[in-house]
Formats: structure tokens, C-alpha cells, sequence
């Protein structure tokens, strides 16, 4: 009998590993909260590191350097906050005209004749009328009173209470980001040395080591910066040509598509279908719907198919169907920040899987 359930050693293998990367997934999902400061302070780290090395570079000592570096990225980012503050302000000041001009272009298709869609609607009430009269009604039991529970009204104190707890969430999860990227900064080359040291017992192993840091470096560095500068492209070009449209707020939706556009695929899609609905609600007409969503695809495909490729390296990209899954797979496992994660996460697997001889099948189904 022991013979019989006895298993082969490369099926034992197998099915430990599979265990150990369900326990690594689940440790993921369910730790997402502490490991999603670490990877944004990684990113940050890469990102700024090139600049606090340059300030180091003019003798200016690296604890300087680097609060330097993230005093200018806060200032950066509340001025932008600051420049658009009315913009946002015109934007929930229009809601309520927005609101009227979608209900009076209800009210109009409602007004013509009935649709193929009113025409189901009302085939499906007859036959739910003729369902319930067909179904014996329901008597109560003697000695039952039959009750109808209320939901409480939103009251705005709640609302605020919740909004304002939110807000305390982000802040403190934004200085830890802030303060471990900082410490990251510090360290510099230490944890690199640490790794260097610890993994590899030859002096091959130690170099392979190295080249995988040095690889994971410069390609989130690189990605980071194509970000930053697509971004920003977007964002300018898509902002000029809503204005020239005669959108409203057009700073503030051209600032919107640039942070969306961080998002392969479904990014570009919600600016679209966006703006779209921004023009309809604002203009009242499909054409002018159309023309403007058209106009911001027009900018983020010209950005996806020509600028982006050309600025990435060869080594740093994947074919679409890994970066497709990866979005899948890693909104599924942290959500929204899964989704803005799932590229450079993705990207440092590759970089792995690339210089370790038993993942470089994994490194080249990743890789184009």
C-alpha cells in the first residue's frame, strides 16, 4: 500500500512549488496594505536615486540630497494642485448643469417614438404582472404582523465623517511612502551590497546577482521616465486641443488623461469614453461627443504606437498579452494600485526570469 501511494520526486517537487506560490499569492492579497508602500517607495526610489547621486556628485551630503529631491517632488505636486484648484472647483460647479443637460436629452429620446429596447421593457412588466397574478398570494400566519423595514437617511454629518477618515488614510499612507523612500535614499548601495553578499556562493553566482540589480535598475528607470514624459505629453497636447474644441475646464481634463494614461489599455479607454461624456453632457449633441473622444483616442493611440516604443528599450518590453494578463491578474490581487503596479512589478520579473537559467522561459514568454 505505500508502494502504491508512493509519488515520483519530480512530482513531489512540482507540487510543493505550486503550493509555495499559492501561499505567496495569498500572502499578497491579504498583506496588500503593507506591501503596497514598499513597492511605491521602490519605484520613488529608483526614480530619484539618478538625482540624489548628481547632487552627492557636487558634494552635497546624500541626507540633504535626497530631502532636497522629495521636498521639490511635494512642492511639484501640490503646485500642480494649487494651478488647478479652480479648474476643479468649474467642474463640480458645472455637475448640476451637466445633470440638466443629460436629463433634457432623455426627456427628448424618450419623446420619439417607442424603441425596439421600450418596446422589451414593457413586453417584460406585462409578463411579470401576469407571473404575480398567477402565483397564489401570500397570507400572513395568525398572530404575525407584517413589518416593512426603512433604510436610515444619508445624513451629511455621516458622509463627512467617512470622507474626512478617507482623507486621514491617504495622507498617512502617503508619509510612509514619503519616509521609506527616504531611508531608501540613504541606503543607497547598502541593501545592494547585502544581496551581493548573501546570494551567490562563487564568484560567477555574485556577478549574476549584480547584473540583475543593475538590470531591474535601469529598466524601471527608464519606465518611469517614459512615464513621466508620456504623461506629461498627453496631458499638454490632449489639454491644447480640448481648449481649441471649446471643451470646458480643458486643463483640468487634459492633466486627467495624462495620469490616465499610466495605465496600458484601460487607461486610454476611460479618457475616452470620458471626455466623451464630458462633451455630450456639456454640448448636448453626439457629433461634438463624438469629435472630442475621437480626438483624445487620436492622441493616446499616436502616444501608444509611435512615442512609447521608441523611448523604451528592446530589453525592457513585453508583448501584449502578458502585459494584458499582468493587469488582470494584479487588479484582481491589490485593485486600483495593482493596476499602476502591474507593468513595473511585471517588468522586474522579466529582469529576473532573464538571468537565471532555469526562469528564461518565463523571461522570454514575457518578453516580445
Amino acid at each position: 500500500m505505500a508502494r502504491f501511494f508512493h509519488l515520483p520526486a519530480t512530482v513531489r517537487s512540482a507540487g510543493v512549488s505550486i503550493l509555495a506560490v499559492l501561499g505567496v499569492i495569498l500572502l499578497l492579497k491579504e498583506a496588500r496594505e503593507v506591501f503596497v508602500p514598499f513597492v511605491l517607495a521602490g519605484l520613488l526610489f529608483y526614480a530619484l536615486d539618478p538625482v540624489v547621486d548628481w547632487l552627492r556628485a557636487i558634494r552635497i551630503p546624500r541626507a540633504i540630497g535626497a530631502a532636497i529631491v522629495l521636498l521639490f517632488v511635494m512642492g511639484a505636486g501640490g503646485w500642480t494642485a494649487y494651478v488647478l484648484r479652480d479648474e476643479a472647483i468649474a467642474v463640480v460647479d458645472a455637475l448640476p448643469k451637466a445633470a440638466r443637460n443629460l436629463r433634457s436629452s432623455l426627456q427628448k429620446s424618450r419623446a420619439a417614438p417607442d424603441s425596439t429596447i421600450e418596446k422589451l421593457q414593457r413586453a417584460a412588466t406585462e409578463i411579470d404582472k401576469s407571473t404575480a397574478q398567477a402565483m397564489p398570494a401570500l397570507t400572513p400566519l395568525p398572530g404575525v404582523m407584517r413589518v416593512q423595514i426603512e433604510e436610515p437617511p444619508l445624513r451629511a454629518s455621516d458622509f463627512l465623517w467617512w470622507g474626512s477618515v478617507g482623507v486621514v488614510a491617504i495622507v498617512s499612507q502617503s508619509l510612509m511612502v514619503l519616509l521609506l523612500t527616504y531611508f531608501l535614499l540613504l541606503a543607497n548601495d547598502l541593501f545592494k551590497r547585502k544581496l551581493i553578499k548573501n546570494f551567490g556562493n562563487t564568484l560567477s553566482e555574485k556577478k549574476v546577482t549584480v547584473q540583475i540589480l543593475d538590470q531591474i535598475g535601469r529598466q524601471i528607470g527608464r519606465f518611469l521616465l517614459v512615464q513621466v514624459v508620456t504623461s506629461a505629453l498627453v496631458a499638454a497636447v490632449t489639454g491644447l486641443a480640448l481648449w481649441w474644441l471649446g471643451v470646458e475646464q480643458a486643463a483640468f481634463w487634459g492633466v486627467a488623461a495624462g495620469v490616465m494614461n499610466s495605465i496600458p489599455y484601460f487607461g486610454p479607454l476611460i479618457v475616452t469614453g470620458g471626455l466623451g461624456m464630458v462633451a455630450f453632457m456639456q454640448f448636448g449633441t453626439p457629433s461634438m461627443a463624438l469629435t472630442v473622444a475621437g480626438t483624445a483616442l487620436l492622441i493616446t493611440t499616436l502616444e501608444g504606437w509611435l512615442l512609447t516604443p521608441s523611448l523604451m528599450g528592446r530589453a525592457a518590453q513585453m508583448n501584449q498579452v502578458s502585459v494584458f494578463a499582468s493587469l488582470i491578474f494584479w487588479s484582481w490581487l491589490w485593485g486600483v494600485w495593482g493596476v499602476l503596479l502591474a507593468v513595473p512589478m511585471m517588468m522586474t520579473l522579466k529582469s529576473v526570469c532573464d538571468y537565471v537559467d532555469d526562469l528564461k522561459p518565463i523571461g522570454d514568454l514575457l518578453g516580445e
